[in-house]
């Protein structure tokens, strides 16, 4: 679950200030949802539900065992999106300067 301090590739600082990552949890939360609807809409077309058995709490069962697996997959997926929302991509990175080099700092 470890991330890299800097990018191998360009070295563009990951965390850029402390506590930078705490916004990751909104987009956690709408992976998570979205992941749920998802598995909720293809569980009723394909095998339905209904009042009179217990297919919600099967489906409720495998949805749960889905998320604890993929968390760790969510998290840096999470993490990844967040970091895209402040650091955009330069295909002329190496030719140009950052545009904030603050956010470019070494890390003391």
């Amino acid at each position: 679950m470890k991330m890299y301090d800097r990018c191998p590739v360009c070295d563009q600082r990951m965390e850029i200030e402390v506590g930078f990552y705490y916004g990751t949890g909104y987009v956690s939360y709408a992976l998570t949802v979205a992941l749920s609807v998802t598995t909720f809409v293809a569980w009723w077309v394909l095998i339905g539900m209904s009042v009179n058995d217990n297919r919600f709490f099967w489906w409720l069962g495998l949805n749960i065992t889905l998320l604890v697996v993929l968390q760790p997959y969510l998290m840096r997926l999470s993490r990844a999106i967040w970091l895209s929302f402040f650091v955009r991509y330069n295909a002329n990175w190496q030719a140009e300067k950052a545009e904030h080099p603050e956010y470019d700092m070494k890390i003391q």
